[in-house]
């Protein structure tokens, strides 16, 4: 479709759905279930740069999220959920094949910023394709390739960010927007920003209706709340806290469509939904007023305190996860992989190691233990921390490395090992390392142990995948050459 034609007609069905949703916020309708198939569909509810605080069920005192918080009334919330880095690329990444970005490969042995697939890595839509499933990414992608080559039937959306500056206009960069291998806009502006939401979700409808006979595997990747913000009419000027509350409340209406649909369609009770944020938010000078929040958390997006990593996350299926739980220890984003795998009953491949773990026995009640002992905490290619139980241990680490390149400006100097009591010091403010020297002791191993297996700026882990025959990981010359300069210093 012409790029001009794409945009008039996407006006026009921008408006009767403006003019419907109007007054359908609350979108759980009742419907008849029917009886559910063989295998559960699966919906992965992802949104961008979303806070741990940006959620009415997560403490968020201003923005009205009804339908997040129904789906947490109804199913799990999960307090202690962890991506796989705080940033996007590598958080997606780890997202889809169930791996710490530094373990997985990417093309000439490479190891980007925001990580590149290696088309051998195995995701989530490939191991699901096995048994049948239909599969679709609506929204951003940003791991380099091409979805379609790496799973997904079906895509529309963004390959890669918004952009980096709090308005469009402030910046050259203009995301596009293809539909699977085809470019239909070359260069969004303002206005087809603000109708992303909207166009996201009666995409995703769609999908789900043309697929209801089937199972199915749906990520819905809004580009929301990442800047720049773009909200569509029906929502403007209308939460307490300002434009970006005005988004998320878009984004909460989105997730109520998607689960009308689902119950209009008898498919509610056999589709897991899981809601979550790929890392916290981008709070820098320039864009905080148009960022989220992570309190009580401590830090932000690029950050390695709690408030990167660590997001939002909802998990919700009738009668198979019990309603109303609310659970503290470790989960993370790269679960998803092998919890899906074995819902779907499609194998994994046995010559690959991945660092997530089926947590469907923890969420459906039948164990009383997270199988996760420890979350290690990765920027880039740099250990900085690690979580065992509510105990958090934290490296030294010097301020705004230049190895690190744009992601060096987010980094805060740690001078000493410091421990902390995620229990009762949530907000990272009390360091018990001096009071608590066998814990520091018993973590530090753990340090060795992922130095070992994943890696470190300085290292190749025995367990990093590498698929070409060139050097391997050549940021650590990098490093080593910036060390050097430092120790000369």
């Amino acid at each position: 479709m012409p790029y001009n034609t794409f945009r008039y007609n996407y006006f026009l069905l921008a408006a009767v759905v403006i003019t419907v949703a109007a007054g359908s916020l609350n979108c759980f309708a009742k419907s008849e279930i029917r009886k559910p198939k063989l295998k559960p569909n699966f919906i992965i509810f992802l949104t961008d740069d979303q806070g741990y605080n940006d959620v009415g069920c997560f403490g968020s005192p201003n923005i009205r999220t009804p339908n997040f918080d129904r789906l947490a009334s109804e199913g799990i919330k999960l307090r202690s959920n962890y991506v796989g880095a705080p940033v996007c690329g590598p958080s997606r990444a780890a997202l889809m094949t169930g791996s710490y970005p530094i373990r997985i490969a990417e093309p000439k042995n490479y190891k980007h910023l925001h990580t590149q697939l290696h088309d051998k890595e195995v995701t989530i839509p490939e191991v699901l394709k096995a048994q049948g499933y239909a599969t679709a990414l609506i929204g951003k992608w940003h791991i380099g390739g091409s979805p379609n080559d790496q799973g997904f039937d079906y895509f529309l959306g963004t390959p890669a960010f918004n952009g980096y500056t709090k308005l469009i206009k402030e910046a050259e960069y203009r995301s596009s927007i293809m539909r699977n291998k085809e470019t239909i806009v070359k260069a969004i502006e303002q206005a087809e920003m603000d109708q992303l939401t909207t166009m996201y979700t009666e995409e995703a409808l769609q999908f789900i209706e043309s697929k209801q006979d089937q199972p199915f595997f749906l990520l819905l990747s809004h580009n929301m709340p990442h800047v720049p913000l773009g909200v569509s009419d029906k929502f403007r000027g209308k939460s307490k806290a300002g434009l970006y509350g005005d988004v998320i409340e878009e984004l909460d209406w989105s997730l109520g469509q998607v689960m009308g649909k689902l119950k209009e369609l008898g498919l509610d009770d056999n589709t897991l939904v899981v809601f979550l944020s790929d890392n916290g938010p981008w709070i820098e000078k320039g864009i905080d007023d148009h960022a989220g929040n992570a309190d009580p958390l401590r830090g932000a997006k690029m950050k390695s305190w709690e408030g990167g990593p660590r997001v939002p996350c909802i998990m919700r299926w009738p009668k198979q996860i019990p309603a109303g739980q609310t659970v503290d220890q470790i989960t993370t984003a790269m679960d998803l992989l092998p919890t899906f795998s074995a819902l779907a009953k499609s194998p994994l491949p046995k010559d690959i190691t991945i660092d997530g773990k089926n947590i469907y026995p923890f969420v459906s009640g039948e164990t009383k233990e997270s199988p996760h002992d420890v979350y290690f905490y990765y920027t880039y290619t740099h250990l900085h921390a690690v979580r065992d139980s509510q105990w958090k241990l934290v490296l030294p680490r010097p301020a705004k490395p230049k190895w690190m390149s744009w992601w060096a400006r987010m980094i805060d100097e740690v001078k000493s090992v410091q421990l902390f009591d995620l229990d009762n010091d949530i907000g990272e403010t009390t360091n018990l390392a001096d009071k608590h020297p066998e814990i520091v002791k018993r973590l530090l191993a753990s340090i060795d142990n992922a130095r070992r297996e994943l890696g470190d700026c300085d290292r190749i882990g025995n367990g990093a995948r590498f698929y070409d025959q060139n050097p391997k990981r050549p940021d650590i010359q990098r490093y080593k050459t910036w060390r050097t300069k430092q120790t000369k210093q």
